[in-house]
């Protein structure tokens, strides 16, 4: 297929990996892929900052449906931590509210405040993101110049390593960060320079890998555009993370109508890279072409539809 679109628009589904470019919104991302697939439904799995670059997530058709369960997965993050200077968007588009030089700052010193910030801990949303505050997103507000009081929340990280570190006036280090879902990386930035008594913020970040999907599987747009075909995955592989189970037709059948299934009756097996057979999680039910049916949620006793995606369904 060429650059024009698909023909049946709406008949496109599927998953797209792409490695977001600097200076793009990730709603810039998602117009993008909607001219270039000729698509209205067209969504994406957590917002990347538009000076980040990296992995963003974006689903195409029936696809859109399945978001959810992507956005809550980890991420890994790659950022470049600038100290001695604060800015008021806490990364480096933002304009300089403070200057301290830390040329005392050693990389010894930063990987000992490191692990305090280890864990399930809590961040002040940052005045730029996306949170809604009595109904308006605060990136909104800050446009504005307004500052509303922001509560805390709590996210969970599960490793940060100094990858590289860089003394002087204004030190700089790498941080290789494994996170929640949630998880704001220029705010550890500006938490690491004042835990370090000093300011400090996020000069670059690079978003390695979103649950299942790294890095090196992402697509620049203008991959996707030269081919767009060969970068759509198909439904099941956007869930490759979960324990999935192969029906036969007339189970596939049931499934498509949104049928509640004894537990027993649909016992699932690992994913690729998911869970163990058995879990409790979402259940990706696969017919016997291979093609995603839906995602059942098992119970004690049942086995009950959270999404159904399989055609001529209502779900």
């Amino acid at each position: 297929m060429g650059t024009g679109g698909h023909a049946a628009a709406e008949a496109v589904d599927g998953l797209v990996v792409v490695d977001k470019p600097a200076g793009w919104t990730s709603h810039d991302v998602v117009a993008r892929l909607r001219r270039l697939y000729g698509l209205r439904r067209v969504g994406h799995a957590g917002t990347l900052d538009p000076d980040a670059t990296g992995v963003l997530l974006v689903g195409l058709g029936r696809a859109t449906r399945l978001l959810r369960f992507l956005t809550e997965t980890g991420k890994v993050y790659r950022g470049e931590v600038a100290f001695g200077v604060a800015t008021d968007t806490l990364d480096a588009a933002g304009t300089e509210t403070a200057r301290r030089p830390m040329p005392a700052l050693v990389r010894a010193e930063l990987e000992a405040v490191v692990p305090r910030f280890l864990g399930t801990i809590e961040q002040i949303p940052p005045m730029v993101s996306a949170v809604k505050v009595e109904g308006r997103r605060l990136h909104e507000l800050a446009r504005q110049g307004q500052v509303v009081e922001r509560a805390p929340r709590t996210v969970h990280i599960e490793r940060i390593a100094v990858e590289a570190f860089t003394a002087g006036e204004f030190p700089r280090a790498q941080l290789l960060v494994e996170c929640g879902s949630g998880t704001y990386i220029r705010s550890l930035a500006a938490d690491l320079g004042e835990a370090l008594g000093g300011c400090a913020h996020l000069a670059r970040l690079r978003r390695l890998r979103v649950g299942p999907f790294p890095v090196e599987e992402a697509r620049t747009l203008e991959e996707i555009a030269e081919n767009p075909d060969k970068a759509l995955l198909p439904l099941a592989e956007a869930v490759r993370h979960l324990s999935r189970v192969e029906v036969d037709g007339e189970t596939a059948r049931a499934v498509a109508h949104g049928a509640v299934f004894p537990v027993a009756a649909l016992a699932g097996g690992p994913a690729g890279s998911g869970g163990p057979a058995g879990d409790s999680g979402p259940l990706a039910v696969l017919g016997p072409d291979g093609r995603l049916l839906a995602l059942y949620q098992r119970g004690r006793a049942s086995a009950r539809p959270l999404v159904v995606l399989a055609t001529g369904s209502s779900g």
